[in-house]
């Protein structure tokens, strides 16, 4: 004799898991005002897990550091690429290496605009 228990209904992986609610917002966002969800468009930092179409959330309150994912502006166009510091001057290096980093050149001004901390891949579109 087998000394134990056995189920007699349908068996669910589920069971062990615990069912609390997770609040995505409370869980992802420090700064509630200065933080906003923009779409990634391009493969410039597909080696970071950026895809094209991912969303991207993006905190205004934070600090850029060199080796932060930010969102710039650099001749009135927004770039999402690491932000690196070559001489004492910042530079933006993309995550694929078929494109080139973009270093600020004469009059050019690069504004950091945020930082990244998080991007959300969707698996399956509608």
């Amino acid at each position: 004799m087998v000394d134990g228990r056995v189920r007699a209904g349908f068996p669910s992986p589920a069971d062990d898991f615990d069912t609390t609610e997770i609040d995505i917002a409370r869980e992802l966002v420090t700064h509630p005002q200065a933080t906003f969800f923009l779409r990634a468009s391009g493969m410039s930092m597909i080696g970071a897990g950026i895809n094209d179409g991912d969303m991207l959330l993006v905190n205004r309150a934070l600090e850029a550091k060199p080796g932060h994912v930010v969102v710039a502006i650099i001749d009135n166009e927004f770039t999402v690429k690491y932000l690196r510091m070559r001489a004492g001057r910042p530079f933006l290096e993309p995550a694929n290496p078929t494109f080139p980093c973009i270093f600020p050149r004469g009059n050019q001004q690069l504004e950091v605009w945020g930082v990244v901390t998080c991007s959300i891949t969707r698996f399956i579109r509608n």
